[in-house]
């Protein structure tokens, strides 16, 4: 089972994820709040494994939501729920650590198969902002939740083995990790890697 909350002050958008998600078997709602501090509150004794995250509410704004919750609860996933179509919007959240940005129109069948997506590490996007982002010059990259792991511990100056052994991972692995990073990133070096990786927020 999913565990899953839904971070939004729009009741109607609240009322209607909540049949949605109730009515899924593979996943389990635990919890809708309408602003980041009482998503805070229940986060700071309870995990979950996805936070579906509306960008504009009261007080906290749901970008600054998910740096904050990024960092306290580094293995919960977090889609933003948006009617904002803007690539730049779209942008700064994923930057923020978001693995997803689903407009609010999602269809059913999208939303649950979103939810299971980020669980697997694949970033998720809808159609329409999947168009606008790859639209744009430098669209950012997709990059799963292992292969940023790997991007942090390098930023951090760790070895091939030391990340290996902090990972339980085999050193050949970190190196594929590495590999695909050089490339989605358009770099050629470590260094210019971690640089890039920073100026885009991904560190």
């Amino acid at each position: 089972m999913i565990s899953v909350i839904i971070v939004d002050d729009h009741p109607l958008v609240l009322n209607g994820f909540e049949f949605i998600l109730k009515n899924t078997s593979t996943i389990v709602l635990r919890g809708s709040f309408n602003n980041a501090k009482d998503a805070f509150d229940f986060l700071a004794t309870e995990a979950v494994d996805v936070i579906l995250m509306d960008i504009n509410m009261p007080g906290m704004n749901g970008i600054e939501a998910t740096e904050i919750i990024k960092k306290q609860c580094p293995d919960t996933q977090i889609i933003a729920i948006s009617n904002h179509n803007e690539g730049s919007i779209a942008l700064r959240m994923l930057k923020a650590g978001a693995m997803g940005y689903l407009l609010k129109n999602v269809s059913t069948d999208e939303l649950i198969e979103g939810i299971q997506a980020v669980i697997r590490g694949e970033q998720v996007l809808s159609k329409e902002m999947n168009f606008i982002l790859t639209d744009k010059k430098d669209p950012i990259p997709s990059v799963s939740q292992r292969e940023r792991e790997v991007l942090r511990l390098m930023a951090q100056g760790h070895t091939t083995a030391k990340i290996s052994e902090q990972m339980f991972i085999s050193p050949l692995t970190v190196e594929s990790h590495r590999r695909n990073l050089l490339q989605k990133f358009g770099v050629v070096n470590s260094a210019s890697l971690i640089h890039k990786a920073t100026e885009m927020k991904f560190i």
